[in-house]
């Protein structure tokens, strides 16, 4: 029984010491600084009037009705129109 005692409080002594250690080496070193977060806008998103898909409005092919996804589709849907 005294050997378990013993055994015990030898363990929680060495989980102090190695607890005190690691939060002694912490200290000593500066945080990393946060990565800055990319500050870009959120791109405008449009629907193509042929098909529904979606796409920016910066690739999106511009036609008399709408913005549309391709030449092809814009062809399509205003000669359709007319």
């Amino acid at each position: 029984m005294k050997f378990l005692l013993v055994l015990a409080v030898l363990l929680v002594a060495f989980w102090i010491w190695r607890n005190n250690r690691q939060i002694g080496s912490d200290q000593g070193t500066p945080p990393a600084p946060p990565k800055p977060r990319a500050s870009r806008t959120p791109m405008v998103m449009v629907a193509c009037p042929h098909c529904g898909t979606h796409l920016p409005e910066s690739d999106a092919v511009v036609g008399r009705l709408g913005a549309y996804c391709s030449a092809e589709h814009r062809q399509l849907h205003e000669g359709a129109s007319r």
